[in-house]
């Protein structure tokens, strides 16, 4: 592989992220816990996550207006304005979490930097991203930083145009096959995947991978031996 730039996603990848939102969803579910059953609360606050993305995009503010939305539809609008109160507060008790390094991040940056071009290329909404990117520490290990609307072949596209570098020079590191691999791969890029022991329903794809551009590494530093051969 002839890398020039190494991008990392966020969330999950370099610090904790997934864990929070099913904390805050249990909670969602004892709140609602009168009007249905906790399997088909969920089902019906994942369908308006889905459908508000275009108009939400991701992250913890979107999660929460879709969380209101479920509540009032849920409730067949007799929601109380304290239940509603309540789950503003379970928002911002979520951006106001610490951030907790995925084991090993902080090394591998380190051994990285100076090597290649790092940067961190991610969905969320970017007040927040850039909040826990300075609380992190870490920021000083990039290039540059991308808190994109989605992963999609034409966001990376655009970001490696910005970036002046070519695909086959380009590595994405990401916990999610959907928006870290395949439109990478598809583009002309490398791109490795190391899991986290959880992951949004939504960033699930449901075939394996065979690509000669694709790694997979149980953690951060069997990444670093790929990388350092």
């Amino acid at each position: 592989m002839n890398i020039k730039v190494i991008a990392f996603d966020a969330d999950d990848t370099l610090w904790v992220n997934e864990p929070f939102f099913q904390e805050t969803e249990h909670k969602f579910y004892e709140l609602m816990a009168d009007y249905l059953p906790q399997h088909s609360i969920a089902k019906e606050l994942f369908k308006i996550e889905i459908d508000n993305l275009d108009v939400y995009g991701y992250g913890i503010k979107a999660y929460i207006l879709s969380m209101i939305e479920a509540a009032i539809k849920i409730s067949e609008n007799t929601i109380s304005i304290e239940a509603i109160a309540k789950i503003i507060e379970y928002g911002k008790e979520m951006l106001e979490k610490p951030v907790d390094l995925i084991e090993g991040v902080d090394e591998a940056l380190k051994t990285l930097h100076g090597k290649y071009k790092l940067v961190v290329a991610t969905k969320g909404d970017l007040k927040d991203q850039h909040r826990k990117l300075h609380d992190s520490g870490l920021g000083h290990y990039f290039h540059h930083i991308e808190v994109m609307s989605d992963k999609q072949k034409i966001d990376y596209e655009k970001m490696l145009k910005r970036l002046e570098v070519e695909p086959s020079e380009f590595l994405m590191i990401g916990n999610s096959l959907k928006s870290d691999v395949l439109p990478v791969l598809q583009i002309g890029g490398h791109a490795c995947h190391i899991p986290f022991h959880t992951t949004w329903l939504h960033e699930q794809i449901d075939h394996t991978i065979e690509h000669p551009n694709f790694r997979e590494a149980e953690n951060i530093a069997e990444l670093l031996q790929l990388l350092m051969k």
